[in-house]
């Protein structure tokens, strides 16, 4: 009441500078005590006081509220409470006897504490928090400033430390375990805003400062730990550098170096290359290691995948036998590989082939060996699964479009139609007597990768049947036209064996036009049986190692014996042949890579049909922009024809001269090269 008064009858100046008197003349006893306390008391001693001043502060304040509400403001002095926090700031804290000594054991107690020992913490909580009572600038200018910077020294000095005698994995962890030191620190005795602070005073000390000796570090960096699959390494090291400028991509690039060195590696081994099927399968383990560290360790970030992508794509290209090998694969799958799995293993096999298929460059040269392996498993009757083929037609035309497959699905057509052919043949022809079946698979000649062959003259018994066969479809189809493919063709052959053995023998075309002449002879030239025959040379002798050498399937025998055949080499049936089977498949070699001369047939091949794709679309492009200079020809058309291959600028510049020849295109005649449209 007596201060309500006092402020009422204009005394609050008066009451105003005794009280600030009173509270000064308080706190320097406070300051004495303080300054006496030591060791580990000092701090108690100070929140004490400090809570003393508290108390006291808020009864006064209670009591000269009609001091604050009126002559303070009116005024524009400082309310009562703070005026006791800026008194307390300049009279204890910072004093010169306690400002120093106060930092120092804050400090201290923060140091040990890094170095293992347990603090009071609940004691620093409450001497932090004084200062943040204090003011915003208080806590930053009287501790977290000279915090942050004795830290920085600190991690400094243990990085350099840690680095000179840790392996990368064991320093990331260290790094991480004062990370979390540091974030939980905060959390139980700092302003939440330090936080951000002394993150970025570890991270640069201990990350930063030491990221490419870090990331490259020898045996422990790494490249080592994308070697041995050391995920949590990798996700640590992925997590950690996220803070750091260029982090991520400094990992990205050490990591697609080593992914195309070793890409390099593997695709110009000769000794990989040697097995078609183990070179794919260690490029789809290669390509799961990696999409599962991305996954697992880099958070399936993008651009990661997006930089292996690329890297994958960069190594596989530079072996233009790729095409070639993918395809074998998935012909070793489609044929034997899968047999015993069920079709989600399958579909799992097909989709990781098309990881690899789209990497290619050259998807046209696959489509070239795809068809051919295609028709053999699907002639041979080797397919493990109907349904697994038209999958992987159907993921191909996905990729692809329809033009990709359309031949390919044309021969599975073919297929269809050749059997309901033959049942018709059977069901029109009543007068076939005891003659040999067969079965004729009707190939369009645009869809089959078939080629010409010289016709084998085959065993009278089949010939008579065939010719029957031959005027069936002619005569129920018009403008049509049979050429027999004998080197495509199989036959299932009864043999009995002087010793009583009696097998069935399945064997290729030429193979049965061989062993039928047997059956009017005992022995027989190789240049008798050529004669006779008119099978090639080199399938002849292709034929008759495989039934007269092969260990286990030598129906025949050769004088003399040797691997190589000559002219006068002279063939017997084998008259001790014996077998566990009843059935004996002869001469079933497994697919294989292609010769080399073989190989340039193919690759001429392909080079010929895109030449006339170039030409399309380069008439597509000028036909809609009518006017276009020779880079931009070059781009437009590369665009285009990406999908199926890349196409050398030097064949599209060939192209561009050949429909000027046949005047599709002009030059222009300033500008040479500016290309006109004509037709």
């Amino acid at each position: 009441m007596t201060a309500y008064n006092m402020v009422l009858h204009k005394h609050g100046p008066k009451l105003y500078d005794k009280l600030t008197e009173n509270i000064k003349e308080h706190l320097q006893e406070m300051r004495t005590s303080i300054e006496v306390a030591q060791g580990g008391s000092f701090l108690e001693e100070l929140q004490r006081n400090w809570d003393d001043h508290n108390k006291a502060l808020q009864m006064i304040r209670d009591i000269l509220m009609y001091m604050d509400r009126t002559f303070i403001l009116t005024n524009k002095k400082t309310p009562v409470f703070d005026l006791g926090l800026e008194l307390w700031r300049d009279i204890i804290v910072r004093s010169d006897k306690i400002h120093g000594r106060l930092l120092d054991t804050l400090l201290d107690l923060i140091h040990r504490e890094r170095m293992g020992e347990v603090i009071n913490r609940s004691l620093m909580r409450s001497t932090t928090k004084m200062l943040m009572d204090l003011g915003s600038s208080v806590y930053q200018d009287d501790f977290e400033r000279p915090f942050l910077e004795v830290s920085a020294s600190f991690y400094s000095g243990e990085s350099q430390r840690f680095i000179e005698c840790c392996t990368c994995g064991e320093y990331l962890k260290k790094a991480q375990q004062r990370l979390d030191e540091e974030a939980e620190r905060v959390s139980q005795y700092m302003d939440v805003k330090t936080d951000d602070k002394i993150t970025a005073v570890v991270v640069k000390e201990m990350l930063a400062n030491h990221m490419q000796r870090l990331i490259l570090m020898e045996n422990s960096g790494l490249v080592n730990m994308l070697v041995e699959d050391r995920l949590e390494d990798l996700t640590r090291m992925y997590n950690l550098f996220q803070r750091v400028h260029d982090g991520h991509s400094t990992i990205k690039s050490v990591m697609t170096s080593h992914v195309k060195e070793t890409g390099r590696n593997m695709v110009t081994d000769p000794e990989r290359l040697k097995d078609p099927v183990y070179f794919v399968q260690k490029l789809l383990n290669e390509k799961d290691k990696y999409d599962s560290i991305v996954t697992t360790s880099f958070n399936n970030d993008k651009s990661f995948q997006n930089a292996l992508n690329s890297s994958f794509e960069k190594f596989i290209n530079l072996n233009n036998r790729c095409p070639e090998f993918i395809s074998l694969y998935v012909d070793d799958k489609l044929r034997k590989g899968m047999k015993e799995a069920n079709e989600e293993d399958v579909e799992t096999v097909l989709d990781k082939v098309m990881m690899l298929f789209r990497y290619l460059q050259e998807k046209d040269l696959f489509e070239k060996y795809y068809k051919q392996h295609l028709a053999k498993r699907l002639l041979s009757g080797k397919t493990a699964s109907d349904d697994s083929e038209r999958s992987m037609l159907v993921k191909l035309k996905t990729e692809c479009g329809y033009q990709f497959t359309s031949k390919l699905e044309g021969m599975f057509t073919d297929l269809k139609t050749s059997h309901d052919t033959t049942q018709g043949f059977y069901a029109a022809s009543s007068d076939l007597g005891d003659a040999p079946t067969i079965s004729v698979q009707i190939l369009t000649t645009g869809s089959w990768p078939t080629q010409p062959c010289s016709p084998c003259n085959l065993p009278p018994e089949i010939l008579g049947v065939s010719e029957m066969f031959r005027g069936y479809y002619l005569g129920t189809h018009n403008g049509r036209r049979l050429t027999w493919q004998t080197n495509m063709g199989t036959a299932d052959i009864k043999a009995i064996f002087v010793n009583g053995s009696k097998h069935e023998l399945n064997v290729s075309t030429h193979q049965m036009c061989v062993l039928m002449l047997f059956n009017s002879a005992d022995c027989l030239t190789y240049r008798d049986i050529e004669q006779t025959t008119a099978i090639p040379s080199v399938e002849l002798k292709r034929c008759l190692q495989s039934l007269a050498l092969v260990k286990g399937k030598n129906v025949l025998r050769k004088e003399p014996m040797s691997r190589d055949i000559s002219d006068y080499d002279n063939f017997y049936v084998n008259e001790k042949f014996t077998s566990k089977l009843f059935k004996v498949k002869i001469g079933t070699v497994a697919t294989q890579k292609e010769s080399e001369p073989e190989k340039l047939e193919t690759r001429q091949r392909v080079e010929e049909d895109r030449k006339p794709q170039i030409e399309a679309a380069i008439v597509r492009i000028m036909k809609s922009r009518r006017v276009l200079d020779h880079n931009s020809i070059v781009t437009e058309v590369t665009k285009q024809l990406q999908p199926r291959f890349m196409p050398n600028p030097v064949l599209i510049k060939k192209r561009i001269e050949s429909l000027i020849e046949r005047e599709f295109l002009e030059r222009d005649k300033i500008d040479r090269k500016l290309y006109r449209y004509l037709a």
